[in-house]
């Protein structure tokens, strides 16, 4: 089973791509749905970030509040850090039990949508690098369209990830989200065909 690790920095696109894939019936596993279901009441890494971050983060149903959370980490780079440290091996422990479980249906392909696919690492159990790009003032605004905050909060939360040029230099193929969707679905079967067929990219 081929594994495609795709990734792309914070609204550029990624999802469209992760729900195109899904659409035409292929595995994707979602690295920030599994974040929110390690959130939940309950759970170890409720637990551990609730005792680190206290119960200010909380929500009046004790659930976490992922705004406050977010506003704290990504204003402080040790902040940020402390909860990448508790979360990232909890989150991959999930991802390898999901990539098992499809390959034991013998599929041909599963996809692991991560946002922080390089930096935490994940990529290194990826066949297949994937990277969703867009231009920086694309991305920020996008961002603020997104959710609904504000530029100076939009740039530290880009600048919270690796720099796009570093992801590049990771990725083995890049899909340019730029342009119409159309051009974009071109390029994912494009991708998709040299993954499963080892076609070319010519």
């Amino acid at each position: 089973m081929k594994i495609i690790g795709l990734t792309g920095g914070i609204a550029s696109g990624k999802s469209t791509v992760s729900n195109y894939l899904i659409l035409k019936g292929l595995d994707v596993i979602d690295a920030d749905l599994i974040s929110r279901e390690i959130y939940q009441v309950g759970e170890k890494a409720y637990r551990i970030v609730v005792d680190e971050f206290g119960k200010d983060i909380l929500n009046e149903d004790l659930t976490i509040n992922r705004k406050k959370l977010a506003q704290i980490v990504f204003s402080n780079n040790d902040q940020l850090k402390k909860l990448n440290e508790i979360t990232h091996p909890i989150i991959f422990e999930k991802i390898k039990k999901r990539v098992y479980e499809i390959n034991k249906m013998n599929k041909r392909v599963c996809i692991i949508d991560a946002a922080l696919l390089f930096e935490s690492n994940w990529y290194n159990i990826c066949d297949i690098k994937w990277l969703v790009y867009v231009d920086k003032i694309t991305q920020i605004k996008r961002l603020i369209e997104r959710d609904k905050i504000s530029e100076e909060d939009a740039v530290k939360r880009i600048n919270a990830q690796m720099p796009i040029v570093e992801k590049i230099k990771l990725a083995d193929f890049i899909i340019n989200n730029s342009g119409d969707l159309r051009y974009t679905y071109e390029q994912v079967d494009i991708l998709l065909n040299i993954a499963l067929n080892g076609g070319s990219n010519e």
